[in-house]
């Protein structure tokens, strides 16, 4: 009886938490399908707000501008995060000291980053733009890859690389036809979350962008129109960047469990 209350407890628990993270969301969501103007008050069902979205010339150059630097983020961010990974994982020695550098921009606050990338780019003079963005996120996302990446390493085994150089094969040759496609769903999962926490990313951004229309990114444009208060076209496109990130971060952690999908 008292483990069947204990149970009873814990399912309650978790509604409650569940229902504060995801009630707010699911509001945002049904408004956005809003007809009316007002961000609020219900007045029947339409995909308007949604096709606004495809007029507003701001918002699809702010679209173009995070697909950019998340495009590129994530490819510089998935390249030197797993080659890190795999040069932490074989030089065991001082791996805590490795690691605390290494994963220190996960910790340290978003704001703390941004603020040492501009001083950074302030000091080098260096304009501000969507290359100092990119730049930034890489920065930013190369711990989360080499984390992902390593997990995968952990449980690597090494002797099929022996084995691979036993018969013959090169360096080379062992990378690509051994190391690679053992280590390729880890690689493609960073490389999903890299993509989802640059969508995302606004602070960094936010001090790193620059003067000017040409570097605003979506969740800075997001930030840009809610100063002038909710309405539902802010709604809907709080949505499609919710979504993309969802999906995203949903295929990441399906190939960070093994494998590919369908395999």
């Amino acid at each position: 009886m008292a483990d069947r209350n204990t149970f009873r407890l814990m399912l309650l628990i978790l509604g409650v938490i569940f229902a504060f993270l995801y009630i707010p969301i699911s509001v945002l969501v049904g408004l956005s399908f809003n007809e009316g103007g007002l961000p609020t008050a219900w007045t029947g069902f339409s995909v308007k707000w949604y096709g606004a979205l495809l007029q507003n010339s701001d918002i699809l150059q702010a679209a173009g501008n995070t697909l950019f630097v998340a495009i590129f983020s994530t490819i510089l961010s998935t390249i030197l995060g797993s080659l890190l990974a795999v040069g932490v994982e074989l030089r065991r020695r001082n791996g805590k000291w490795l690691e605390t550098i290494i994963f220190a921009p996960m910790i340290i606050p978003d704001i703390v980053l941004a603020i040492a990338l501009l001083s950074f780019f302030s000091l080098l003079g260096a304009r501000m733009g969507l290359h100092t963005i990119v730049v930034s996120h890489v920065v930013f996302n190369l711990a989360f890859v080499c984390a992902v990446v390593r997990a995968r390493l952990r449980n690597f085994d090494w002797s099929i690389v022996e084995a691979s150089t036993d018969l013959g094969a090169s360096t080379f040759t062992t990378l690509i036809r051994v190391i690679l496609p053992v280590l390729m769903p880890a690689i493609l999962a960073g490389a999903l979350l890299a993509f989802t926490l640059s969508v995302d990313e606004f602070i960094i951004a936010f001090f790193t962008a620059g003067a000017g229309r040409s570097s605003i990114t979506l969740p800075m444009q997001i930030y840009a129109m809610i100063r002038f208060g909710v309405t539902p076209e802010i709604n809907a496109l709080a949505t499609v960047v919710m979504g993309v990130s969802v999906i995203a971060l949903a295929l990441s952690q399906r190939l960070n469990r093994g494998g590919l999908p369908g395999q």
